[in-house]
């Protein structure tokens, strides 16, 4: 069966996302709970994993795989989330209510990665 087109957008959007990682670091380093070790590390592996798994969307014998790691990587992400909810230091300057809309948006996008799995 041919993936849906829709796929492909969502495909696009993870490896967008993960390639801004290693053209914009800093943004992702400002948001990066301080509580953890190895920010610049981390910050290039979380963007090597969506850079994988977006492309591993676009192949038969992957896509399974990579919408699991998707919503795993989605459910991390909320720390990142809810960390910046902590402090006006975290929110990195972006308003509250922008930063309240953002975890809604997580669940729909994990609402859509599972839509591919049933």
């Amino acid at each position: 069966m041919e993936a849906p087109w829709h796929l492909f957008i969502m495909a696009s959007m993870y490896i967008i996302a993960g390639i801004m990682h290693f053209i914009r670091p800093k943004v992702y380093l400002r948001i990066m709970p301080r509580y953890l070790p190895w920010p610049k590390l981390l910050v290039g592996l979380s963007g090597l994993a969506e850079i994988l798994l977006g492309l591993g969307l676009c192949f038969t014998f992957s896509k399974e795989y990579c919408l699991y790691g998707i919503l795993t990587m989605l459910v991390v992400f909320l720390w990142v989330h809810f960390y910046m909810l902590s402090s006006q230091k975290a929110s990195a300057g972006i308003p509250k209510w922008i930063l309240m809309l953002r975890i809604p948006l997580q669940f729909v996008l994990m609402y859509w990665a599972y839509g591919y799995l049933v």
